[in-house]
């Protein structure tokens, strides 16, 4: 199934409704494959890490196919997409893909095509002196931070997410760059509390937070926003309509029920949000999507606010390098960080990261007990059934 080579594609501007396709779809995934991907579909064995950065797959027909794993990012120029084109050209037959961490994965059906491949890497930097494609991100080591729109796209955020997430990856490069962590560490980052990103479950979380309700620009209001929109937007109810004293139409809020979602804003742009001094960044910790060894778990807040001190954080940097050191120097391997601090016990946890404890940061979800039936290893106990009964959850 090959791209059209013609002028307007499958469409004849002549005849519009000829050769007519309704439901496309995305392209069948086999089109995409490298030939060695192709022949070896379904018959492979087992991979290895030769090294930080470098997979081996071996196929039961003795071929292995070589995975260089570079960082990447989550916005990219053209200019830098066309120079990775050209490597893939160059050294992969012009195959490469994109982790869902932003990772880039160079393809290679020999050793000496890696070898070259990673000399090559290793001499294109950035004008600063940064290397363009560090190799790296796979093993017990710190992979890419998956993370959200930031200023960039999105109009609710209260930090910014590229230069908060380049800020720490400096500071944990080089656990980006070697596997001597006593396991994986995901490190994730949502800029506002509605987590476009999936901080709720990773190792190490960064969440950007407002803890001011939103300013009210009065003389906007009624110009710019359906008034009934902007009262319906708010999940908790805490928006209802109002009168200047000179009878202009608009809205009030009651600030004790309001959770600074950025909702209402999404819905009327006099009602913004952003607060320099308000907003900051909220630590997560202890969270995992994996079945292995323990059932999936959600992260828990361990600093309830570091302040935006853009562009380089230095109070997230130094917090989050802290707790990834203490993490290295006294888990078990193959121990998540949150199997280490369950196994440790929360207080000891931070105690040994230096930070301030509150049983209020580590207090679960209220209806815990159903969201754990996703797990494999959940067992249906009576008790259980008892909670989830008594919560008013499932039946």
């Amino acid at each position: 199934m090959g791209l059209s080579t013609t002028r307007y594609g499958v469409y004849n501007p002549e005849k519009p409704r000829e050769n007519r396709i309704t439901d496309i779809g995305p392209r069948y995934y086999w089109d995409f494959f490298p030939p060695i991907i192709q022949r070896n579909y379904g018959k492979w064995l087992y991979h290895e890490i030769l090294e930080p950065g470098i997979l081996m797959h071996v196929s039961e027909t003795g071929e292995k196919v070589y995975t260089v794993r570079c960082g990447g990012m989550r916005i990219m120029s053209v200019a830098l997409l066309r120079e990775i084109c050209d490597i893939a050209d160059k050294y992969c037959d012009g195959y490469v893909r994109f982790t869902t961490r932003n990772n880039i994965e160079f393809l290679c059906d020999s050793l000496e095509k890696v070898e070259a491949l990673k000399a090559d890497l290793k001499e294109r930097k950035q004008y600063c002196g940064s290397y363009k494609f560090p190799i790296g991100g796979t093993g017990c080591g710190i992979t890419n931070i998956v993370h959200t729109q930031g200023y960039i796209h999105c109009h609710t955020p209260a930090t910014d997410a590229s230069s908060i997430v380049k800020a720490v990856l400096d500071e944990l490069f080089e656990y980006f760059q070697s596997m001597k962590l006593p396991a994986k560490l995901r490190v994730s980052m949502a800029c506002c509390l509605n987590m476009c990103g999936a901080v709720h479950c990773s190792d190490i979380a960064m969440l950007g937070y407002h803890r001011k309700p939103p300013m009210i620009d009065h003389d906007f209001v009624a110009k710019l926003c359906e008034i009934p929109t902007v009262i319906a937007s708010c999940p908790l109810g805490a928006i209802s309509p109002a009168t200047t004293p000179d009878g202009k139409k608009t809205v009030k809020i009651k600030e004790d029920r309001c959770m600074f979602c950025g909702n209402c804003y999404t819905m009327c742009a006099a009602l913004p949000l952003a607060d320099k001094e308000g907003d900051g960044v909220v630590l997560l910790a202890g969270g995992k999507l994996s079945n292995r060894k323990s059932q999936p778990r959600f992260s828990k807040v361990i600093v309830p606010f570091l302040p935006n001190n853009f562009p380089r954080y230095p109070e997230v940097c130094k917090t989050i390098r802290k707790i990834v050191e203490v993490y290295a120097a006294h888990a078990n391997k193959y121990e998540r960080l949150g199997e280490w601090a369950e196994r440790i016990g929360w207080e000891k946890f931070f105690e040994l990261c230096e930070l301030p404890f509150t049983d209020h940061l580590v207090d679960d979800y209220r209806l815990a007990y159903d969201t754990y039936r996703t797990s494999t290893l959940f067992k249906y106990t009576d008790a259980a059934w008892a909670v989830s009964k008594a919560a008013g959850g499932i039946k």
